[in-house]
């Protein structure tokens, strides 16, 4: 099993959700945040003055998959979320070493 992170623009969030579900990822969790990159932020101007806006807002979309459709999830999120513009954002993958469903006591690939 895999946790998958992936950091990507906000307004690309419904299509990466949509990705995913078509891969066969039952669910997913999601995540406000503001960061930087290579972006290095922007300026904006506001009443007249201008500002350095340092940290960019992202969302942060988790989810535990199976191992068999992780190169599938991966390339999903990749296809989805891309720009072809600086921010696009990252991809990141873990090792999971347990899952355990609450309700049921279900662990493992069931938990999933």
């Amino acid at each position: 099993m895999k946790m998958i992170t992936a950091i990507i623009k906000p307004f690309k969030l419904d299509e990466v959700r949509e990705a995913l579900s078509v891969v066969g990822v039952n669910g997913i969790t999601v995540t406000e945040v503001k960061g930087f990159g290579r972006q290095k932020g922007h300026t904006e101007l506001y009443r007249g003055a201008e500002y350095v806006v340092d940290f960019l807002p992202k969302v942060k979309v988790e989810a535990a998959i199976d191992d068999a459709i992780l190169d599938q999830a991966i390339e999903a999120i990749e296809k989805s979320a891309n720009t072809g513009k600086i921010g696009d954002g990252k991809i990141f993958v873990f090792d999971l070493e347990q899952v355990v469903r609450i309700r049921t006591g279900e662990t493992g690939e069931a938990a999933l």
